[in-house]
């Protein structure tokens, strides 16, 4: 057998990086590498995981607008300053990234950094055991982030964090100011989804069932992590369906519904309202009490190496790096405003609290709506069909 050396792997490694080799060919030579050096008793043992670990790291998120705002603002720098690179996946949704995470092998070894949304991921990830434990004193930069989104997490992780939250979000309502005015916005908060008025004109989110019953729970007068009128909340959807226009599927066709006045309202995330207010679209966004608040924050996962996560979380917790990463994304960073001066830009995005204390914003109980998931996606799904 040939004699297996880092030299070899490197030049390896910069194939496949540069494309001129495909990932089961790299995967396959990495294998064939752990026989050659001998994975048992020898004393290069992850000989090969360090030669790849060492040079990379992977970090998947959403794509679009946002991958393109961590990749200028953070990878790219990120990289010149240390020569490690940042592999930059994205994924299309969370349960379809949760099965290509089980589906690795080990479960969670080809991942290391994922931007998961909202706390009940965190709870779904740490109970399928894909939970790490990050080492707090190598990322001196949490010190700025608001105690209020570190909380959740840790309560999760027994006092531990396996993440570092990035930014806060909200899914309000989004309302054409041309059609609608403020008054009659604020005066019906989440009834407004419900207006007969607007038959036609109303939107929804068509893949999260999270949402949609979020806010009938808010019209039927329910606290959405404690409902107790279930038949009240089916009843609501079957009703919002019959004055909808259209359920959307992506970030990109709700924007393109509200711009081209296809429709008045709708849920929307407030990152996307902020865009469409940049670019002089006339529209509202509306808060009401207990909106449906949540955080995105960078998880790692299980068995990557923490020395380079923890350094390339500290980094991008950077001030200067999480404000531009923000204004790319249009999604008000994690950073404590009390303690970090931001820009006017971000200040004016929706979701944005100046206390950085969050009070009023309600994020999903995990335990509640994880334990429910797979029978309720089933009915909204059936009444988003109309059946």
């Amino acid at each position: 057998m040939a004699i297996v050396t880092k030299e070899k792997l490197d030049r390896v490694y910069d194939a496949y990086k540069s494309g001129k080799l495909s990932r089961r060919h790299f995967l396959k030579y990495l294998g064939l590498a752990g026989a050659s050096i001998g994975l048992v008793g020898a004393p290069f043992g992850n000989a090969v995981k360090e030669a790849w670990a060492a040079k990379s790291i992977r970090f998947d998120g959403w794509g679009g607008s946002v991958s393109e705002a961590f990749r200028e603002n953070a990878f790219k720098p990120f990289t010149k300053a240390t020569g490690i690179e940042v592999i930059d996946g994205e994924f299309g949704d969370m349960n379809s990234y949760l099965t290509r995470v089980k589906a690795s092998f080990p479960p969670g070894g080809e991942f290391n950094i994922a931007y998961l949304s909202a706390v009940f991921d965190y709870a779904r990830y740490t109970e399928l055991g894909f939970s790490s434990v990050l080492d707090e004193s190598k990322i001196p930069n949490l010190k700025n982030v608001m105690p209020a989104m570190i909380k959740p997490l840790r309560a999760i992780t027994k006092g531990t964090l396996s993440a570092v939250p990035y930014d806060i979000g909200q899914t309000g309502i989004a309302y054409n100011t041309k059609h609608i005015t403020k008054e009659k916005a604020e005066k019906l908060g989440a009834d407004l989804l419900w207006d007969k008025d607007l038959k036609g004109k109303l939107g929804s989110w068509e893949g999260d069932f999270r949402t949609n019953m979020w806010y009938a729970a808010l019209h039927t007068n329910q606290n959405p992590n404690s409902m107790t009128d279930l038949k009240a909340i089916w009843a609501a959807l079957k009703e919002q369906r019959g004055l909808m226009k259209k359920y959307w599927a992506s970030g990109a066709e709700l924007m393109s519904l509200l711009a081209n006045e296809e429709i008045y309202a709708t849920v929307a995330w407030s990152g996307r309202v902020a865009s469409l207010q940049q670019e002089g679209n006339p529209i509202g966004y509306l808060a009401p009490k207990n909106t449906y608040s949540w955080m995105e924050y960078q998880f790692v996962l299980k068995g990557t190496d923490l020395e380079i996560a923890q350094q390339l979380l500290n980094y991008m917790l950077e001030p200067n790096v999480a404000i531009a990463v923000a204004e790319g994304q249009n999604y008000p960073p994690s950073l404590d405003p009390s303690k970090v001066e931001l820009t006017e830009k971000i200040k004016k995005m929706p979701a944005f609290d100046p206390t950085g204390k969050l009070e009023g914003y309600l994020f999903a109980d995990p335990a509640y709506w994880n334990a429910n998931q797979v029978e309720w996606t089933e009915k909204w799904d059936r009444i988003k069909a109309g059946s």
